[in-house]
């Protein structure tokens, strides 16, 4: 069974005149364990396409299946306790509440889903991306690559099957985008995850096993990575 199953999604975005057709008639297969680049000009449903398929945004027609979950199902809090168990996401501008310090960022996902160890497990998290020292300190008293690093901490903290990344390298310089990628794929090989990434960085596509390029909402093409 696929980890992700997209058949003939749409999906369009705005009211009235300004509504836009954004995904059209895109189907996608990804299996487990898979790193899947989606890549394509700014505008052509990258960023979109991620945010369906995590939940986080509802088809207007088409069908998705998350191991084996059919999203349409789920009701608002349903679609939400299953992506809080089973989806990290991580996004370009990190994300973070800024008036929590970054333990408290990261315990915040197993304190809603009720873990009763939560700061424990954020605690070694934390250290596992290299913020041990930096547990009482603040977004604001931290790097780009910092916050980075408690957002994907943040998403791996609750041991999710599907890591997404929107643009994750988007905010940082060249080297810490390097380390954070570095991370991105360590952390997912090293727990079995299957990781998507929308990126407009060629050498960060290049890394996945395959790349989905899109355009004007559709899948143009896809590229298995040479062996």
């Amino acid at each position: 069974m696929a980890a992700i199953e997209l058949q003939d999604v749409n999906l369009a975005l705005g009211q009235g005149p300004a509504r836009v057709h954004i995904l059209k008639g895109v189907s996608l297969s990804v299996e487990r364990g898979e790193t899947v680049g989606l890549v394509g000009p700014s505008g052509s449903g990258k960023s979109t396409l991620l945010m369906t398929l995590a939940g986080l945004e509802r088809p207007d027609s088409g069908r998705i299946s998350v191991l084996g979950e059919d999203l349409s199902r789920l009701d608002e809090d349903g679609l939400a306790r299953f992506r809080g168990r089973n989806i990290g996401v991580v996004f370009q501008s990190f994300h973070l509440i800024p008036t929590m310090t970054a333990l408290e960022n990261v315990a915040t996902p197993l304190e809603l889903a009720g873990a009763p160890d939560a700061e424990d497990r954020a605690k070694a998290e934390l250290q596992a991306v290299g913020l041990g020292d930096r547990l009482d300190h603040h977004p604001a008293q931290l790097s780009g690559g910092e916050q980075q690093r408690v957002a994907l901490a943040r998403a791996l903290v609750v041991r999710p099957q599907i890591l997404v990344a929107d643009e994750p390298t988007g905010n940082l310089d060249d080297a810490t985008g390097r380390q954070i990628v570095d991370l991105l794929f360590a952390k997912g090989a090293e727990r079995g995850a299957t990781l998507v990434i929308v990126t407009h960085d060629p050498s960060l596509a290049a890394r996945c096993s395959r790349t989905v390029r899109l355009r004007s909402g559709r899948i143009e093409s896809e590229t298995e990575a040479a062996a």
